[in-house]
């Protein structure tokens, strides 16, 4: 494991600015992150803290970005504009990247994967990480977000609480049997959409989390390579 350092970006959209942070391991792997957040909070929150230093310290560069608003779609302009932004990058050169986010921050990252999957453009992607995808609004089972992800073909990683009051588990069980895409659930049991669980600190599901992502990720490079 090695050192990272943190970098400080602003990422042209429109006519104004997304503010954003690199985290450069010593040595790079050929893969890279794009990390946002959910519909409160901001690049900073605690878990996408956690996650880009685990993943930076084992060689995979992250890139994590703040976009505030609540519409999915200038969510998603965003998120696009983000990954143009990497993928033209002169300083990183880099063979693929998984987009992730948490919360409303997965359903962005899955909605232009679909987006650059119609364009026929789709080698930069290697993945999907979905962080307490919200599958549903709270007690709303009845409306599924769930159209994007049906026309997703790169892998995808869900890690939802067992008891996430906006995602239930057997809904989201029969969402990834009808899915076209390799997929991978993993669930922190007993935690609640905020990944907070009775009797267990943060720093603990956390580890939990930051070691899913990560061998799943180097799971998917490893297949590439064979």
């Amino acid at each position: 494991m090695g050192d990272c350092t943190e970098v400080k970006v602003k990422i042209p959209f429109g006519n104004k600015y997304l503010d954003a942070i690199f985290s450069v391991p010593d040595k790079i792997l050929k893969h890279g992150v794009i990390l946002t957040h959910g519909a409160g909070g901001d690049m900073n929150f605690s878990h996408l803290v956690s996650l880009v230093a685990y993943l930076a310290s084992r060689g995979v560069l992250c890139l994590r970005f703040t976009c505030k608003g609540l519409n999915v779609a200038y969510r998603t302009k965003a998120y696009k504009t983000v990954v143009e932004y990497l993928k033209s990058s002169d300083e990183y050169k880099l063979s693929g990247v998984f987009l992730g986010g948490r919360s409303m921050g997965s359903r962005a990252a899955a909605s232009v994967i679909r987006q650059i999957s119609q364009d026929d453009n789709e080698d930069f992607i290697r993945g999907l990480i979905c962080l307490s995808y919200p599958l549903h609004r709270p007690k709303l089972q009845s409306k599924l977000r769930d159209e994007d992800l049906f026309c997703i073909k790169c892998p995808v990683l869900f890690v939802s609480g067992s008891e996430d009051e906006m995602c239930e588990k057997k809904l989201l069980e029969d969402v990834a049997s009808k899915m076209k895409a390799p997929k991978k659930i993993h669930w922190v049991e007993k935690a609640n959409h905020g990944m907070a669980v009775k009797g267990r600190t943060a720093d603990h599901i956390m580890m939990e989390i930051n070691t899913q992502v990560f061998s799943w990720i180097k799971e998917i490079i490893e297949q590439e390579y064979n």
